[in-house]
């Protein structure tokens, strides 16, 4: 069991003998002058900590559309990052936000949001992100009947006609390939999944681990064609989303490095991603 409250690690150099005697040390429990303890966070209900996602929360990030029962990515993140600061599971309160509202400027009924958003310069400028939890690629799926199937490089996606849920990365990947056909947009991946099997798209963009879920759980002639690379060359990230210039942000991104540190993310992710593999990426 993990100690509760955040445990951050303090750089000093002190000399002893010369210092004065009423120079005490900043508290270990304090970001940027924030106390980071589960009586001293503004979070919109004291004593509670309160996670939005979408719904419905696909797997793997999600087990069975249920963001309370800590399955899943996501799920297990949000209850280690809870602990890490102090709060119990009994603590943690889920809401349901559609995904692009909940990174529109205005209130926000959470506290952070886990939703598999990637962390975005234009996104930022209406909300604030966490220190990265996970690095993901984008990826190609289609059905083994489909003339996308026997795609091997970014050309030939070119002439197929491409799908990808509204205001995701993923979209942005599938505009990447520079279709002849403009990208086809759905609400949710449901919606995108449907059109794929009607034969309405040829191939859907999803990140990589919704990738090998859908083609493997979802679809019983789907499969990965590739990999997108990455824009500008650096790695697509996802952040836990909180309000702009909210309180708990500094103290959110420690925890999520704490996490990190003492190898808590690496777990969840064996636990819940390691199945996904990896896929060829297209060129």
């Amino acid at each position: 069991m993990r100690a509760p409250g955040l445990i951050l690690a303090v750089t000093a150099t002190v000399a002893v003998a010369c210092a004065p005697a009423d120079q005490t040390a900043p508290p270990t429990n304090q970001v940027d002058g924030v106390a980071c303890t589960k009586d001293k966070l503004a979070t919109l209900t004291p004593g509670k900590v309160t996670f939005g996602t979408d719904q419905p929360a696909y797997e793997p990030w999600f087990v069975d559309d249920d963001p309370d029962n800590g399955k899943g990515f996501e799920s297990a993140i949000a209850y280690a990052l809870a602990e890490e600061l102090g709060y119990a599971k009994t603590d943690v309160v889920w809401t349901r936000v559609p995904f692009n509202a909940a990174i529109q400027p205005g209130k926000k009924t959470y506290d952070m949001d886990l939703n598999e958003f990637s962390i975005t310069e234009e996104r930022k400028q209406a909300v604030d992100f966490s220190a990265p939890y996970y690095d993901v690629d984008q990826a190609v799926i289609t059905l083994k009947a489909s003339k996308a199937a026997g795609a091997k490089t970014l050309a030939e996606l070119k002439q197929v006609k491409i799908g990808a849920q509204v205001g995701t990365t993923s979209f942005d990947a599938a505009q990447r390939l520079q279709p002849a056909q403009d990208v086809a947009v759905y609400n949710t991946n449901d919606d995108a999944k449907a059109a794929l099997r009607a034969g309405q798209i040829d191939a859907l963009v999803v990140d990589l681990p919704t990738a090998f879920f859908i083609t493997s759980a979802e679809l019983e002639d789907g499969l990965i064609v590739g990999q997108i690379p990455a824009g500008d060359g650096k790695p697509e990230q996802f952040g836990i989303v909180l309000d702009k210039g909210s309180p708990l942000t500094a103290c959110v991104s420690t925890a999520v490095e704490n996490l990190r540190a003492d190898g808590t993310l690496a777990g969840i992710e064996r636990d819940w991603l390691s199945s996904a593999g990896t896929a060829p990426e297209l060129k």
